[in-house]
């Protein structure tokens, strides 16, 4: 079966080709649009397609839109309500449900020579419990739990992947979600809804969870596998900040009550869940499953011996899931992702062409990775672009911003080149037999998707790394998977005595991250980093600039 799976009804739309059971690629349509997100959440953006996502996955699989035999949608519009029966304030709902009818019409303007009788409908939630359950490894008797902002009428699934067959066992019905109430918390403390949750989880741990006992009145678990969260007077509790207005301990008080109401109605999900299946494993999906906060406590106090995170948990990662639900649906034996690296990517031939076209004096060291090591250890601020593009929100090393985790002071220095938030912190990336040494958590953690304890001893090496919590998001890195990045890191701690380098994504704030050599040269010039790193390839910043200047004195 060759199956083009879609996301695109909501936001993060998204592309993903499974043939024969194997996941080919997989891309989102924000690193070709250069739209954060691809859009925004709204009713009247419900019609667009993920075309240029959808375009590339079949290129890369090989295959026209009329070699497909099916296409899966992530959204069932026959299994929703309207908006007002479901307690929710969304009076342009009905426009979203009929786009979602139009789809395959849609599809089929898009993708010339689609036959739109092939487009099939998938559950949302579904979608998304395949994208962790028929993803991970060793998951062919596992539970799957999904938690986002909503679906077709609900907010949750609890189900079980019991070989080629996903079987529901709780669905939360809407007005109450987690995701909705977080996301309202997101627009209270002054930033986008629907994109930056993130934020509030960084800065929860700058608070104190005061405000809990409140919170518990609106959200709290019901003890049969669901939950009751809607209603939140956040007024009440704290004064709404303005986007550029500065935060208050007020601010990070009720982002610490919040976070901390929602690891408790977590926890008492994933144990129901657990005393319905009794399985070892575990797979989180939805973009709660993004929470790596609250991921870290499930997999620290939960019942299940082992979990997993789709790397793509939020809305992108149902058109992977919704393929691959259809794939093990007709019978097909799915095979695990491989990784995250699902993107684009370019030979050394074509990116020594591109380098040329655009006039960049460039050298092609011996090995990329000492050439890079020696910059960090210098430390330089490093642009890496290397291999295929990942797969969901999350630099993992193919499209990361580098520089040395011993210097307090490279926080700061990479938060302004980015223009984020000084309160957000940076991720380490550490190589995954020295991880359990230095950080407390699950290992390994190749996707960035939970928070470890830095051990006491290594504070003080790494303490670019370390949140204000003492914590870290690290990435660990398997040298038989990442060759390249492992080579890196090992030269990187023969010059410095520490096996962690600092990771964050390869952009600036508000911006996809970057997926293609224009755009990482665009990110290079544009911003105080010390060397690009693209593909053999070494671009020096001194080099770059100097060539513009003896140009113009020409």
């Amino acid at each position: 079966m060759r199956i083009l799976g879609i996301n695109a009804l909501f936001h993060d739309p998204a592309a993903a080709v499974v043939v024969n059971g194997r996941t080919v690629a997989a891309a989102e349509e924000e690193r070709f649009s250069r739209r954060k997100h691809g859009k925004r959440p709204v009713p009247f953006s419900a019609w667009e397609m993920p075309e240029q996502a959808a375009a590339w996955c079949l290129k890369r699989a090989g295959l026209r839109p009329q070699d497909l035999d099916a296409v899966a949608y992530s959204f069932d519009p026959d299994l929703a309500r309207p908006a007002h029966l479901m307690g929710l304030d969304d009076p342009w709902d009905h426009l979203r449900l009929t786009y979602a009818r139009q789809a395959p019409g849609f599809l089929a303007t898009a993708l010339p020579g689609l036959d739109p009788g092939i487009v099939r409908f998938v559950p949302h939630h579904m979608a998304h419990a395949a994208s962790g359950a028929f993803a991970a490894d060793g998951a062919r008797t596992s539970s799957v739990l999904v938690l986002d902002g909503r679906g077709e009428r609900a907010s949750h699934l609890a189900a079980r992947r019991v070989g080629d067959r996903m079987e529901p066992l709780y669905a939360q019905d809407l007005p109450h979600s987690l995701g909705l109430v977080y996301e309202e918390l997101t627009g209270h403390l002054g930033f986008l809804r629907s994109s930056d949750e993130f934020k509030v989880m960084a800065l929860a741990s700058h608070g104190r969870p005061r405000m809990l006992a409140e919170l518990r009145r609106h959200v709290h678990p019901t003890g049969d596998g669901g939950f009751r969260a809607t209603g939140v007077p956040w007024h009440e509790l704290c004064a709404p900040r303005g986007p550029e207005e500065p935060w208050t301990q007020d601010h990070a008080d009720v982002a610490a009550s919040a976070q901390a109401v929602l690891e408790e109605t977590l926890l008492d999900l994933v144990r129901w869940l657990h005393g319905q299946t009794h399985d070892e494993l575990l797979t989180l999906a939805g973009g709660v499953a993004l929470n790596c906060v609250a991921n870290s406590r499930i997999a620290r106090e939960g019942p299940f011996s082992r979990v997993w995170v789709q790397p793509a948990a939020g809305d992108a990662g149902t058109a992977l899931g919704g393929a691959l639900l259809l794939s093990a649906g007709s019978g097909e034996e799915v095979e695990p992702m491989a990784g995250a690296d699902l993107g684009r990517d370019w030979s050394d031939a074509e990116l020594g062409a591109l380098l040329k076209t655009a006039a960049v004096p460039f050298e092609r060291p011996p090995d990329i990775a000492e050439t890079v090591a020696r910059a960090l250890a210098d430390n330089a601020i490093v642009a890496w672009f290397q291999g295929r593009s990942e797969y969901g929100p999350r630099a993992l090393g193919h499209r990361s911003l580098l520089a040395h985790p011993g210097h307090a002071g490279n926080l700061e220095r990479l938060n302004d080149v980015k223009g984020r938030e000084q309160f957000r912190p940076v991720a380490p990336m550490v190589l995954a037999d020295r991880a359990a040494e230095i950080f407390d958590g699950p290992i390994p953690s190749p996707y960035m998707l939970f928070v470890h304890d830095v051990a006491p001893q290594w504070r003080d090496r790494i303490p670019a790394v370390v949140h204000v919590d003492g914590t870290a998001r690290i990435q660990t890195v398997d040298p038989a998977s990442e060759p390249l990045v492992a080579r890196m890191l090992s030269a990187f701690e023969q010059m410095t005595g520490l096996p962690v380098v600092v990771n964050t994504s390869l952009n600036t704030a508000g911006r996809p991250m970057v997926d293609d050599p224009r755009e990482a040269l665009e990110c290079f010039g544009s911003s105080p980093v010390d060397l690009l790193a693209i593909g053999p390839y070494a671009v020096r910043r001194g080099a770059f600039f100097r060539q513009g200047e003896d140009e113009w004195s020409r």
